[in-house]
């Protein structure tokens, strides 16, 4: 990239989460493969976010080049309204047959928040077609985080999320405090009688509980008990509420089993999924359903889904997306997970002996260092450049989830630089 371009970039581009006035630093890329970003520059970077834990395989895969080459000889995109393809019904069947048993509807959205944004209008127009006409909210986690949309921002959480300033905006729902941490501490029953309570005071107005299972991921990387999501399930039950998992973040084996779901005893009623989906490749989401939800809706007055996005079922996504299931199933995928943890929690774990430290923490291919105080993003990011690795923490939270490629070493070389950055002062607001 030429110096002007970089100076349009920082003038008129905004990037996520940054300002125009000051922005934060920006790195321009020439290439990535497997693993490695190359700068424009020359530089080499191990990148330890799978650009957002969507390229799970790396980059510039050989299988999924194909598939994408192959779809756009035929076509790249048709509207999905009168009209279907085979990739859209190829992934509908791999979705199917994949996610927990009883999801048997799919709906193919553009990308992860509107995946969210379906499922909440789908539980609404459930209980609407159900005759409950006063269950328009939405019962969840405080902590979470959901995307970025009018409906997924409404079940962030309200005060420490990304989205507090638009309340006067929002829907206002009802939230109860995030479940106990540690992913195998033991069941906590005065939480479960919190819960107990929590769903009797506002179920009657509810359409639906939302929550990330086990993971609260742009939250704050924070793990749970699977035990408080049968406890969930069992009270959603009760109460005719739905139960809705976002699996955005944790889908397609990123915590050791396929889905989070799996951990826990329940199939859910919802299920949205998006960001690994493709690999990395295009933006494509899903929601699934059970036919419960589908042929409650299908039999009302209102007997349609009352949402169609213009790219929905996208051929030239959908063609991606089987190709990457394919190649995540034909892999010994839990093996893969289960080498990530370990080097995750290997080479991470001398962070906690370190004064700025908080908490470290690992679940399946997600590592976390949680620090005391903020870290100073410019700064941190500048450091990981100069070890060649990319990590892009927030908050407090300096974590990895990075492709499921990644050699030992590359994952050693990633760690060993976060350890590094922790420790020091300069690297802290």
């Amino acid at each position: 990239m030429t110096s002007a371009q970089l100076a349009f970039d920082r003038q008129h581009l905004w990037h996520p989460y940054t300002s125009l006035v000051n922005p934060l630093p920006v790195y321009p890329v020439a290439s990535a493969s497997g693993c490695t970003i190359t700068l424009a520059d020359g530089r080499t970077l191990i990148d330890g976010m799978a650009s957002w834990w969507a390229a799970i395989h790396g980059y510039n895969v050989p299988e999924l080049n194909a598939a994408a080459q192959a779809q756009l000889k035929q076509m790249s995109h048709v509207m999905f309204g009168g009209f279907t393809h085979e990739p859209a019904v190829e992934l509908g069947k791999r979705l199917v047959d994949l996610t927990p048993a009883g999801l048997n509807r799919v709906f193919l959205a553009d990308s992860g928040s509107v995946s969210v944004e379906v499922a909440m209008k789908m539980a609404v127009q459930y209980q609407y077609a159900r005759g409950e006409r006063g269950r328009g909210k939405f019962l969840t986690f405080r902590g979470g985080y959901h995307g970025d949309t009018t409906a997924p921002m409404s079940v962030c959480d309200p005060e420490t999320g990304m989205h507090s300033l638009f309340g006067g905006f929002l829907p206002r729902h009802h939230f109860i405090r995030k479940p106990p941490p540690g992913f195998v501490a033991e069941v906590d029953s005065g939480y479960v009688a919190e819960l107990a309570a929590f769903f009797a005071a506002h179920a009657h107005e509810a359409a639906a509980f939302i929550c990330e299972p086990v993971v609260q991921g742009a939250g704050g990387m924070y793990f749970y008990n699977p035990g408080y999501l049968n406890v969930v399930a069992e009270l959603c039950q009760r109460h005719s509420l739905l139960l809705i998992y976002d699996e955005i973040a944790t889908g397609f084996g990123r915590t050791g089993t396929m889905f989070a779901a799996e951990h826990a005893g329940f199939t859910p009623d919802i299920l949205c999924i998006g960001k690994a989906l493709t690999g990395g490749y295009l933006t494509l989401a899903a929601t699934l359903c059970t036919d419960e939800v589908a042929d409650t809706i299908g039999r009302s007055e209102v007997s349609v889904l009352m949402h169609g996005p213009t790219f929905m079922g996208n051929p030239l996504a959908c063609a991606v997306a089987v190709a990457s299931i394919d190649l995540l199933l034909q892999s010994a995928w839990k093996a893969t997970i289960g080498r990530l943890s370990e080097n995750l929690s290997l080479h991470l774990r001398a962070a906690a002996q370190i004064p700025t430290v908080k908490d470290v923490r690992v679940l399946g291919g997600i590592g976390v260092i949680e620090t005391r105080q903020p870290v100073n993003v410019a700064k941190i990011q500048a450091f990981f450049v100069a070890q060649g690795v990319w990590v892009r923490p927030f908050g407090t939270r300096v974590y990895v989830m990075p492709p499921y490629v990644m050699t030992d070493a590359e994952i050693k070389k990633v760690c060993t630089a976060m350890v590094a950055a922790v420790a020091q002062n300069e690297h802290f607001q």
